[in-house]
Protein backbone atom coordinates (compact mmCIF):
# COMPACT_ATOMS: atom_id res chain seq x y z
CA UNK A 1 0.00 0.00 0.00
CA UNK A 2 0.80 3.45 -0.75
CA UNK A 3 0.95 5.78 1.86
CA UNK A 4 2.90 9.00 1.40
CA UNK A 5 3.01 12.26 3.99
CA UNK A 6 2.56 15.01 1.30
CA UNK A 7 2.66 18.42 4.06
CA UNK A 8 2.11 18.53 8.07
CA UNK A 9 -0.65 16.79 9.39
CA UNK A 10 -1.51 15.19 5.65
CA UNK A 11 -1.23 12.14 3.90
CA UNK A 12 -1.53 10.97 0.45
CA UNK A 13 -3.47 7.03 0.39
CA UNK A 14 -3.11 5.79 -3.50
CA UNK A 15 -5.94 3.50 -3.58
CA UNK A 16 -5.13 1.57 -6.30
CA UNK A 17 -8.94 1.15 -7.79
CA UNK A 18 -8.10 -1.75 -10.35
CA UNK A 19 -4.84 -2.60 -9.29
CA UNK A 20 -4.35 1.01 -11.17
CA UNK A 21 -1.30 3.14 -9.55
CA UNK A 22 -0.78 6.94 -9.12
CA UNK A 23 -4.74 7.52 -10.25
CA UNK A 24 -7.05 8.31 -7.59
CA UNK A 25 -5.62 9.58 -4.00
CA UNK A 26 -7.58 9.75 -0.90
CA UNK A 27 -5.97 12.43 1.42
CA UNK A 28 -5.76 12.14 5.61
CA UNK A 29 -6.02 15.43 6.89
CA UNK A 30 -5.00 15.16 10.78
CA UNK A 31 -5.78 17.60 13.54
CA UNK A 32 -6.99 16.66 17.18
CA UNK A 33 -9.68 13.94 15.15
CA UNK A 34 -9.35 13.37 11.51
CA UNK A 35 -10.76 14.05 7.75
CA UNK A 36 -10.39 12.23 4.78
CA UNK A 37 -11.02 14.03 1.51
CA UNK A 38 -12.21 11.79 -1.41
CA UNK A 39 -12.79 7.78 -0.94
CA UNK A 40 -12.09 6.31 -4.42
CA UNK A 41 -14.76 3.99 -5.61
CA UNK A 42 -16.36 1.28 -3.74
CA UNK A 43 -14.10 -1.90 -5.31
CA UNK A 44 -11.22 0.42 -3.79
CA UNK A 45 -12.37 0.86 0.13
CA UNK A 46 -10.11 -2.06 1.40
CA UNK A 47 -7.25 -0.05 0.02
CA UNK A 48 -8.53 2.54 1.71
CA UNK A 49 -8.92 1.26 5.03
CA UNK A 50 -5.07 -0.75 4.69
CA UNK A 51 -3.89 3.18 4.12
CA UNK A 52 -5.77 3.91 7.52
CA UNK A 53 -3.87 0.99 9.27
CA UNK A 54 -0.70 1.55 7.91
CA UNK A 55 -0.89 5.17 9.38
CA UNK A 56 -1.95 3.80 12.63
CA UNK A 57 -5.51 5.70 12.51
CA UNK A 58 -8.03 4.80 15.01
CA UNK A 59 -11.04 4.63 12.70
CA UNK A 60 -13.68 5.91 15.35
CA UNK A 61 -11.34 9.25 15.39
CA UNK A 62 -11.75 10.22 12.21
CA UNK A 63 -14.90 13.16 12.18
CA UNK A 64 -15.34 13.56 8.81
CA UNK A 65 -15.57 12.56 4.90
CA UNK A 66 -15.01 14.83 2.13
CA UNK A 67 -16.08 14.28 -1.18
CA UNK A 68 -15.86 16.76 -3.92
CA UNK A 69 -18.29 14.94 -5.62
CA UNK A 70 -20.68 12.06 -6.01
CA UNK A 71 -19.11 10.60 -9.15
CA UNK A 72 -18.38 7.19 -8.36
CA UNK A 73 -14.14 7.51 -8.78
CA UNK A 74 -14.62 10.36 -5.35
CA UNK A 75 -17.56 9.17 -3.76
CA UNK A 76 -18.82 5.83 -4.80
CA UNK A 77 -16.86 4.19 -1.57
CA UNK A 78 -18.61 6.61 0.64
CA UNK A 79 -21.59 3.95 1.85
CA UNK A 80 -19.09 1.05 2.39
CA UNK A 81 -16.39 2.81 4.05
CA UNK A 82 -18.81 4.25 6.61
CA UNK A 83 -19.61 1.17 7.74
CA UNK A 84 -16.03 1.25 9.51
CA UNK A 85 -16.37 4.72 10.97
CA UNK A 86 -18.63 4.91 13.87
CA UNK A 87 -18.23 8.69 14.28
CA UNK A 88 -18.10 9.94 11.15
CA UNK A 89 -19.92 12.37 8.83
CA UNK A 90 -20.27 12.65 5.08
CA UNK A 91 -19.87 16.62 3.50
CA UNK A 92 -21.09 16.79 0.17
CA UNK A 93 -22.89 19.27 -1.84
CA UNK A 94 -26.03 20.00 -1.26
CA UNK A 95 -27.42 18.87 -4.47
CA UNK A 96 -25.16 15.31 -4.21
CA UNK A 97 -26.74 14.35 -1.05
CA UNK A 98 -29.71 12.86 -1.93
CA UNK A 99 -27.99 11.09 -4.64
CA UNK A 100 -25.72 9.18 -1.53
CA UNK A 101 -28.83 8.19 0.46
CA UNK A 102 -30.24 6.58 -2.71
CA UNK A 103 -27.45 5.92 -5.42
CA UNK A 104 -29.56 3.50 -7.41
CA UNK A 105 -29.96 6.83 -10.28
CA UNK A 106 -26.42 6.96 -9.98
CA UNK A 107 -24.96 3.60 -10.30
CA UNK A 108 -27.39 3.08 -13.76
CA UNK A 109 -26.08 6.31 -15.32
CA UNK A 110 -22.77 5.41 -14.62
CA UNK A 111 -23.32 2.13 -16.19
CA UNK A 112 -24.75 3.80 -19.06
CA UNK A 113 -21.38 6.22 -19.47
CA UNK A 114 -18.83 4.50 -18.52
CA UNK A 115 -19.51 0.82 -18.87
CA UNK A 116 -16.79 -1.37 -18.15
CA UNK A 117 -15.32 1.21 -15.69
CA UNK A 118 -18.11 1.58 -13.66
CA UNK A 119 -18.22 -2.36 -12.65
CA UNK A 120 -14.64 -1.61 -11.90
CA UNK A 121 -15.73 0.84 -9.88
CA UNK A 122 -18.44 -1.01 -7.99
CA UNK A 123 -21.63 -0.36 -7.10
CA UNK A 124 -21.94 2.64 -4.16
CA UNK A 125 -24.03 1.81 -1.49
CA UNK A 126 -26.43 3.90 0.16
CA UNK A 127 -24.97 6.25 3.06
CA UNK A 128 -27.31 6.81 6.40
CA UNK A 129 -29.25 10.25 5.99
CA UNK A 130 -28.38 11.13 9.44
CA UNK A 131 -24.83 10.74 8.61
CA UNK A 132 -24.79 13.58 5.55
CA UNK A 133 -24.11 16.59 5.91
CA UNK A 134 -25.34 18.85 2.62
CA UNK A 135 -23.20 21.28 2.58
CA UNK A 136 -22.96 24.85 1.17
CA UNK A 137 -20.22 27.76 0.04
CA UNK A 138 -18.11 28.56 2.74
CA UNK A 139 -19.05 26.18 5.32
CA UNK A 140 -16.08 25.38 7.67
CA UNK A 141 -15.45 22.33 9.24
CA UNK A 142 -12.71 21.88 12.26
CA UNK A 143 -10.50 18.67 13.53
CA UNK A 144 -8.98 20.43 15.80
CA UNK A 145 -5.31 21.53 16.48
CA UNK A 146 -6.22 24.83 14.03
CA UNK A 147 -6.94 22.29 10.71
CA UNK A 148 -10.12 23.43 8.89
CA UNK A 149 -11.72 22.55 6.02
CA UNK A 150 -13.84 25.25 4.50
CA UNK A 151 -16.13 24.24 1.08
CA UNK A 152 -15.73 26.28 -1.79
CA UNK A 153 -18.55 25.44 -4.37
CA UNK A 154 -16.94 25.06 -7.92
CA UNK A 155 -18.99 23.84 -10.50
CA UNK A 156 -18.78 23.44 -14.12
CA UNK A 157 -17.56 19.84 -13.97
CA UNK A 158 -20.79 18.72 -12.33
CA UNK A 159 -23.57 20.66 -11.13
CA UNK A 160 -22.77 19.50 -7.11
CA UNK A 161 -19.19 19.76 -7.26
CA UNK A 162 -17.34 21.50 -4.34
CA UNK A 163 -13.59 21.81 -3.42
CA UNK A 164 -12.02 22.54 0.02
CA UNK A 165 -9.37 24.95 1.28
CA UNK A 166 -7.08 24.07 3.96
CA UNK A 167 -6.33 27.74 6.16
CA UNK A 168 -3.67 26.90 8.01
CA UNK A 169 -1.27 25.58 5.32
CA UNK A 170 -3.07 27.44 2.32
CA UNK A 171 -3.59 24.24 0.46
CA UNK A 172 -6.76 23.30 -2.16
CA UNK A 173 -8.28 19.63 -2.70
CA UNK A 174 -9.90 20.72 -6.45
CA UNK A 175 -11.54 17.44 -6.70
CA UNK A 176 -12.25 17.43 -10.83
CA UNK A 177 -12.39 21.29 -11.14
CA UNK A 178 -8.81 21.68 -11.78
CA UNK A 179 -8.22 18.75 -14.18
CA UNK A 180 -6.45 15.58 -13.99
CA UNK A 181 -2.62 15.92 -12.93
CA UNK A 182 -0.57 13.55 -14.67
CA UNK A 183 2.45 14.58 -11.96
CA UNK A 184 4.93 11.87 -13.87
CA UNK A 185 5.35 14.01 -16.66
CA UNK A 186 3.64 17.58 -15.00
CA UNK A 187 0.65 17.37 -17.45
CA UNK A 188 -2.99 19.00 -16.81
CA UNK A 189 -5.85 17.26 -18.86
CA UNK A 190 -9.26 17.73 -19.37
CA UNK A 191 -12.03 15.73 -17.23
CA UNK A 192 -15.07 17.27 -18.56
CA UNK A 193 -18.09 14.98 -18.78
CA UNK A 194 -21.79 15.89 -20.00
CA UNK A 195 -23.32 17.72 -19.07
CA UNK A 196 -20.47 19.63 -18.73
CA UNK A 197 -20.72 23.76 -18.11
CA UNK A 198 -17.46 25.51 -19.45
CA UNK A 199 -18.79 29.37 -18.48
CA UNK A 200 -18.87 27.44 -14.83
CA UNK A 201 -16.00 26.24 -14.92
CA UNK A 202 -14.19 29.01 -15.80
CA UNK A 203 -15.09 31.13 -13.05
CA UNK A 204 -14.97 27.86 -10.31
CA UNK A 205 -11.15 28.23 -11.41
CA UNK A 206 -11.13 31.78 -11.20
CA UNK A 207 -12.39 31.45 -7.35
CA UNK A 208 -9.42 28.99 -6.85
CA UNK A 209 -7.01 30.94 -8.59
CA UNK A 210 -8.34 33.80 -5.85
CA UNK A 211 -7.34 31.98 -2.42
CA UNK A 212 -3.73 32.40 -3.90
CA UNK A 213 -3.01 28.80 -2.35
CA UNK A 214 0.55 27.26 -1.98
CA UNK A 215 -0.10 23.67 -3.13
CA UNK A 216 -2.93 21.51 -5.32
CA UNK A 217 -3.72 18.24 -3.93
CA UNK A 218 -5.26 16.76 -7.06
CA UNK A 219 -7.36 13.73 -6.38
CA UNK A 220 -5.98 12.66 -10.10
CA UNK A 221 -2.64 12.70 -9.03
CA UNK A 222 -1.08 13.91 -6.25
CA UNK A 223 0.80 17.25 -5.10
CA UNK A 224 1.41 20.07 -7.05
CA UNK A 225 3.33 23.10 -6.69
CA UNK A 226 2.89 26.45 -8.75
CA UNK A 227 -1.04 26.29 -7.97
CA UNK A 228 -1.55 29.76 -10.08
CA UNK A 229 0.18 28.29 -13.03
CA UNK A 230 -1.66 24.91 -12.98
CA UNK A 231 -5.21 26.76 -12.62
CA UNK A 232 -4.50 29.27 -15.10
CA UNK A 233 -2.82 26.76 -17.38
CA UNK A 234 -6.00 24.45 -17.03
CA UNK A 235 -8.34 27.55 -17.91
CA UNK A 236 -6.50 28.31 -20.81
CA UNK A 237 -6.59 24.45 -22.05
CA UNK A 238 -10.90 24.74 -21.45
CA UNK A 239 -10.20 27.53 -23.54
CA UNK A 240 -8.95 26.24 -26.73
CA UNK A 241 -10.80 22.82 -26.33
CA UNK A 242 -14.04 24.67 -26.65
CA UNK A 243 -12.56 26.90 -29.10
CA UNK A 244 -11.75 23.50 -31.34
CA UNK A 245 -14.65 22.17 -30.70
CA UNK A 246 -16.93 25.33 -31.72
CA UNK A 247 -14.89 24.86 -35.06
CA UNK A 248 -15.26 21.67 -36.30
CA UNK A 249 -19.20 21.23 -35.56
CA UNK A 250 -19.64 24.48 -37.51
CA UNK A 251 -17.20 22.81 -39.86
CA UNK A 252 -19.31 19.42 -39.01
CA UNK A 253 -15.94 17.54 -38.59
CA UNK A 254 -16.23 14.18 -37.09
CA UNK A 255 -15.51 12.97 -33.25
CA UNK A 256 -11.84 11.90 -34.73
CA UNK A 257 -11.20 14.94 -37.12
CA UNK A 258 -11.89 16.94 -34.07
CA UNK A 259 -9.61 15.10 -31.95
CA UNK A 260 -6.88 14.79 -34.03
CA UNK A 261 -7.10 18.90 -33.82
CA UNK A 262 -6.67 18.93 -30.35
CA UNK A 263 -4.00 16.83 -30.66
CA UNK A 264 -1.57 19.35 -33.14
CA UNK A 265 -3.21 22.13 -30.80
CA UNK A 266 -2.16 21.02 -27.35
CA UNK A 267 0.86 20.66 -26.55
CA UNK A 268 0.16 19.47 -22.98
CA UNK A 269 -2.07 16.66 -24.79
CA UNK A 270 0.62 16.08 -27.57
CA UNK A 271 3.56 15.23 -24.27
CA UNK A 272 0.58 12.81 -23.10
CA UNK A 273 -0.38 11.02 -25.54
CA UNK A 274 1.49 7.90 -25.49
CA UNK A 275 0.90 7.68 -21.90
CA UNK A 276 -3.10 8.28 -22.46
CA UNK A 277 -3.24 5.35 -25.01
CA UNK A 278 -1.87 3.08 -22.66
CA UNK A 279 -3.65 3.67 -19.58
CA UNK A 280 -7.03 1.82 -18.80
CA UNK A 281 -8.95 4.94 -17.79
CA UNK A 282 -7.59 7.61 -20.01
CA UNK A 283 -7.60 5.87 -23.14
CA UNK A 284 -11.02 5.73 -22.98
CA UNK A 285 -12.35 9.08 -20.83
CA UNK A 286 -9.94 11.84 -22.57
CA UNK A 287 -10.92 11.63 -26.54
CA UNK A 288 -14.49 10.19 -25.44
CA UNK A 289 -16.39 11.39 -22.51
CA UNK A 290 -14.49 14.80 -21.96
CA UNK A 291 -14.82 15.88 -25.30
CA UNK A 292 -18.15 15.00 -25.56
CA UNK A 293 -18.61 17.05 -22.65
CA UNK A 294 -17.35 19.93 -24.87
CA UNK A 295 -19.61 19.09 -27.98
CA UNK A 296 -22.75 19.18 -25.52
CA UNK A 297 -21.74 22.37 -24.52
CA UNK A 298 -21.45 23.95 -27.64
CA UNK A 299 -24.50 23.06 -29.24
CA UNK A 300 -26.78 23.89 -26.02
CA UNK A 301 -24.85 27.06 -25.49
CA UNK A 302 -23.34 28.63 -28.37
Amino acid sequence: MSTIKVGENLYLIDIQAGGIKNFIASYLLKGKQAAIIETGPMSSVPNLLSGLKELNVKFEDIAYVAVSHIHLDHGGGVGTLLKFLPKAKVIVHSRGAPHLANPEKLWQQSRAVLKGIAEMYGEPEPVPEERIIAASDGMTFDVGADVKLTVIETLGHASHHQSYYESSSRSVFPGDAAGIYLSEIDVILPTTPSPFRLDIALASLNNLMSLKPKTLYYTHFGKASNPSEKLQTYSQQLSLWAKIVKQGLENRESLKVISERIIRSDRAVQRALEHIRVHPILSETVFDESLRGFIDFVEKFN
